[in-house]
């Protein structure tokens, strides 16, 4: 199925795949979201605490600059993002270049305001050791599990929901003749970093540059070892650029793109994979005739790095330099050759002229069209964009095109409980968790996997519980029983024919249970013994007897709980009569009566 540049129209309630996603170097934050200042007077964030963001901390202006910026408008797009914030410098150090591009502004405000997106936020950590450093760190086991502890740390410290990782020294510094070396411990190591964020319920993405099947014996980047880790990790972030850099040429050829895609999806799961897009393009000098003057430009030289621009500077760029694009069908790029002339004096004074030759290449819309018609092809993860905002509007629309013609069905999800009364639920009560799945045409959704998440009154992340499969009525239901109050709400993850869903959340109270041991009936001048434990156990809980007597309830013993929450209180009841108690618990939250109860003295 190909999909044109032309705009669709379609319904005003669907909704799109959800396949971009990119990186947000933290030198261009601003590029994709405003720095908007908190309102005065609130207390600063508290490094290492949970993240919250409240509307009313910030004006309802910046509110509003927010929602119309790159990230928010595009969050329909795309369920994850990757800050590219991080360095890894040593074994137990990861730099922290936000910090340091941002200084004035908190990065806990940024992940606040990031977090309004309702994206994933999956920050890359790059290689920022010496040649062979790093390598050389992989190969002990020691070091490794002490990369791994780093990392998962740095992940629970920002509650971010993976990690990414952009290992390329393997690569482009240490040299392929190590990479038999190398690869061995890179698989060791991904295996246990995946472990330990898996156990946390965090997702590892790794970034690498191109492979291909090794039958065919062309170049690739073969020290990534995909089979190895494709079972360990849950994103491959294909980079599928810089094909030409030295030499002028294509960023990315369609056909060497889609060769290395059909490679990586025989090997994992395609919704594993995603594709790379660049948002820059290059400028070549391909030659050089006769004497440049000392009033040009530096570094005119056949041959020298190309000079690199933003995707959106493009149609600028080549009006500029007086030059028509065309549109290679070959690779899927645009590409113009351009000359510019310089005229002065050379150094000792004489008259010089010289004519520079420069060839451009760069990816416009229609080469992203293409490229997320493979997305659709295939069935891919979606695409990786470098850098998030450095493409034009038309390539977002290209992008939005195909994400709405390939948007997944809606599925629609009710969570319900029953058994719980309006005040709560009590310690070690069983309650019933209901779920209904449906489209929007009503149609039950059935046989798909459905899971329960919990998020107790402490936390601020969900967990999962309890993994069920809808009934052939779209239904779930399962029996709860817990040990504090807590919301539940149901997930579904993404298909290619269904998009993920989220249930409504329900709040259950957990309230206080009072089991009591007390005696029916005793002699008069006896000693009442009452006995009970507390359940939640927690010590120091203020328990009260109370006797009803002269038409109204009176205090007649008070004691506190022990360290299982039990507690023992006693009284004498010299009369013959019907004694009627009760007993009174105040805990931290709430307080609790037990159902009034008689003792018969005889």
């Amino acid at each position: 199925m190909i999909f044109s540049l032309v705009p669709h129209a379609f319904a005003a309630d669907n909704q799109p795949r959800k396949i971009v996603s990119g990186w947000i170097p933290y030198y261009s934050v601003k590029t994709v979201m405003p720095f908007i200042k908190k309102l005065p007077n609130l207390p600063a964030p508290v490094v290492g605490a949970p993240v919250t963001c409240l509307d009313n901390e910030y004006s309802n202006e910046d509110l509003a600059q927010l929602n119309s910026s790159y990230l928010f408008t595009n969050k329909d797009l795309m369920k994850e993002v990757m800050p590219f914030w991080y360095t890894l410098k040593s074994p137990t150090l990861i730099r922290d270049d936000y910090t340091t591009g941002n200084p004035s502004w908190p990065i806990e405000d940024t992940l606040c305001l990031m977090r309004k997106s309702g994206l994933k936020l999956i920050p890359t950590i790059t290689d920022g050791t010496d040649k062979l450093v790093l390598s050389g760190y992989l190969a002990k086991a020691e070091t490794r599990s002490t990369i791994v502890k780093t990392i998962v740390d740095l992940v629970n410290q920002y509650s971010f929901d993976g990690i990414d990782l952009d290992f390329e020294g393997f690569a482009f510094v240490d040299g392929n003749t190590t990479w038999a070396k190398t690869a061995p411990n890179w698989v060791l190591f991904v295996k246990e970093l995946s472990t330990a964020l898996h156990a946390q319920q965090k997702l590892l993405s790794i970034s690498a540059p191109y492979s291909f099947n090794p039958t065919e014996k062309q170049k690739g980047y073969y020290v990534y070892s995909w089979p190895e880790i494709a079972s360990s990790i849950d994103r491959l972030r294909i980079m599928t650029y810089d094909y030409s850099v030295a030499k002028a040429g294509p960023i990315g050829p369609i056909s060497w793109t889609e060769k290395t895609l059909q490679y990586a999806i025989s090997i994992m799961p395609a919704s594993k994979v995603f594709i790379g897009l660049p948002g820059y393009g290059r400028d070549w000098i391909t030659s050089v005739k006769g004497t440049c003057p000392v009033t040009a430009p530096p570094g005119l030289i056949g041959g020298a790095k190309a000079a690199t621009f933003k995707m959106n500077y493009a149609a600028t760029k080549a009006v500029i330099d007086q030059a028509t694009p065309v549109f290679d069908e070959a690779s899927s790029e645009a590409t113009y050759s351009y000359q510019q002339i310089f005229n002065g004096l050379t150094a000792t004074g004489a008259a010089t002229t010289c004519t520079v030759s420069r060839t451009v290449w760069y990816q416009n819309d229609r080469s992203f069209l293409e490229r997320m018609n493979l997305v659709a092809k295939y069935r891919l993860g979606g695409s990786a964009l470098w850098t998030l905002g450095m493409e034009d509007p038309a390539a977002t629309t290209a992008m939005r095109n195909v994400a709405l013609a390939i948007a997944p069905d809606t599925v629609l999800s009710a969570l319900t409980i029953e058994q719980v009364d309006s005040k709560g639920d009590f310690y070690g009560g069983v309650f019933t968790v209901h779920g209904a799945l449906s489209l929007k045409d009503k149609s039950a959704v059935a046989g798909i996997p459905v899971s329960l998440e919990i998020k107790r009154a402490n936390e601020t992340t969900w967990s999962p519980i309890a993994e069920l499969i809808s009934d052939v009525d779209g239904t779930v239901s399962i029996p709860v029983t817990i040990g504090t109050s807590a919301s539940f709400r149901f997930t579904t993850q993404g298909t290619w024919e269904r998009a993920e869903s989220i249930s409504n959340e329900e709040k259950v109270v957990l309230l206080s249970r009072v089991i009591l041991d007390r005696p029916s009936t005793v002699k008069h001048g006896q000693e009442i013994l009452i006995k009970g434990l507390v359940l939640p156990i927690e010590a120091g809980q203020d328990v009260v007897l109370q006797k009803f007597a002269a038409g109204k309830w009176q205090n007649i013993e008070v004691t506190k709980t022990g360290n299982v929450g039990d507690f023992l209180m006693s009284f004498l009841e010299d009369k013959k009569e019907v004694v009627k108690l009760r007993v009174l618990v105040k805990t931290k939250t709430e307080q609790i009566l037990t159902p009034e109860f008689f003792v018969v003295v005889r």
